[in-house]
């Protein structure tokens, strides 16, 4: 369904420490550099058949984060749930909502944890607990 999700930025080299540190946690590479024809950096970040962008904003205007949105990453386990927190805030996120763990609900059992990048994107750690 989805080829990319990129983001903006408002500091191309902060952020890029922080998503090759926070997706370095699922086991992607460091991100790769990328100077649009329009001029602006870009870097992304491809890994399982997956592609994400950060990205100086094309239009010169400030970025800013969308509210509402949020953009989950598949974590392999409850405590991969929680090192994509702790390495996320460590490398300039912040912790929101509620602290990384188990949720039930509707949708099934859960571990989940929520952070916004250094630009305000809310980001999404979540494993499925498997049904018995």
């Amino acid at each position: 369904m989805f080829n990319h999700i990129m983001v903006g930025t408002n500091d191309i080299e902060r952020s890029k420490r922080f998503y090759d540190a926070v997706l370095a946690v699922l086991g992607a590479p460091e991100g790769a550099r990328n100077t649009a024809a329009t001029g602006h950096q870009r870097v992304f970040y491809r890994h399982a058949g997956n592609a994400f962008g950060i990205s100086q904003p094309i239009n010169g205007e400030p970025a800013c984060h969308a509210n509402g949105g949020t953009i989950g990453f598949k974590c392999e386990s409850a405590e991969q749930v929680k090192q994509f927190h702790d390495v996320a805030v460590a490398h300039g996120g912040t912790s929101i909502e509620e602290p990384p763990g188990l949720r039930e609900g509707a949708m099934g059992a859960m571990h989940l944890s929520y952070v916004r990048d250094p630009d305000g994107n809310k980001l999404c750690a979540i494993w499925r607990v498997p049904k018995a």
